[in-house]
């Protein structure tokens, strides 16, 4: 259905004046003095002059009457002048929802993350982030990089942090940091006394204990063993980082995890690093969102806060 008038007619926003055109308008009215509604609305006479001359040659009629004692308003002016309040009226509460929308909108922030940088990153940036909005409910949400993908898409999530090999299809990234995956065990363990270090084949060989399928560190992990005979079936698959460390630390097996989530363990020597050699364990820490322009309000300025780790 159009919504341009009678068929053939120019659009109404060629045909009615301008919500400035309305308010000077209402101004004279108010004043009964040109040069004082001009002052009122912080223009020049010579501007609301010439603004009230463009609207008479749009309308086609005379709508103010000029004199040394002042401006008034022609009979024409007077039923233009009631219109023109109610359309002002209209406006000003149509602005007053849009802020009332905006405020809705910057006062909650949805996260979704994955569990290494909910657990060792995200702190920091959400006290950043409170010293500067106070007034910002923040929820978060922590899963590995697959459910934050489908959190986001879900519009359950505003802005989302994955540590995975790439950009899950429907989203847009912004790399925001670098991490490396070590291979760790217990001080106990055969692997903690070698002279060497493990070649990939050996690896791939043996069996972890695991993050989960969906986690950005069983996806790195994955795609680096792939070409060494590929990833041994998990000794226990597991869905936090913190299980993982605790089965480790036990004696119950290796594990490669983060190195972001290991600084306690390895300087307690809870955990000992194993070095390996002709394998890249290292991915990239990304933002992402829905496809689109950047996230605006809260999340924008979350996304400001990351820094390269």
């Amino acid at each position: 259905m159009s919504t341009n008038g009678p068929e053939g007619a120019a659009p109404l926003a060629h045909r009615v004046p301008d919500l400035g055109a309305m308010e000077l308008l209402l101004a004279v009215a108010r004043h009964g003095s040109l040069g004082r509604a001009a002052r009122d609305l912080g223009i020049t006479q010579p501007a609301a002059s010439s603004r009230v001359r463009s609207m008479e040659r749009l309308l086609g009629v005379p709508l103010v009457d000029r004199s040394p004692r002042g401006s008034t308003l022609t009979a024409e002016g007077v039923l233009v002048t009631d219109w023109a309040r109610r359309v002002v009226e209209a406006a000003e509460a149509f602005d007053a929802g849009a802020q009332a929308l905006r405020g809705r909108r910057d006062s909650r922030l949805r996260v979704a993350a994955s569990m290494t940088i909910a657990e060792y990153l995200l702190p920091g940036w959400l006290i950043a982030l409170r010293a500067e909005r106070p007034g910002t409910a923040v929820s978060l949400s922590a899963g590995n990089s697959a459910v934050v993908a489908e959190r986001l898409l879900a519009d359950e999530a505003d802005l989302g942090f994955v540590e995975g090999l790439g950009v899950p299809v429907g989203l847009d990234s912004a790399v925001i940091g670098h991490d490396r995956l070590v291979v760790v065990t217990a001080p106990s363990h055969p692997w903690a006394r070698r002279s060497r270090p493990l070649l990939p084949a050996e690896l791939a060989a043996t069996a972890l204990i695991s993050r989960e399928r969906g986690s950005g560190t069983r996806q790195v992990l994955d795609a680096a063993l792939a070409a060494h005979g590929g990833l041994a079936e998990p000794l226990i698959e597991l869905a936090s980082t913190t299980a993982v460390k605790a089965a480790v630390v036990s004696g119950a097996g290796p594990t490669v995890l983060s190195e972001l989530a290991l600084g306690e363990e390895l300087a307690a020597r809870r955990l000992v690093q194993i070095p390996v050699e002709g394998v890249r364990l290292r991915r990239d820490l990304r933002a992402v969102w829905r496809q689109g322009p950047l996230p605006a309000g809260p999340a924008r300025d979350l996304l400001s806060l990351t820094r390269p780790t």
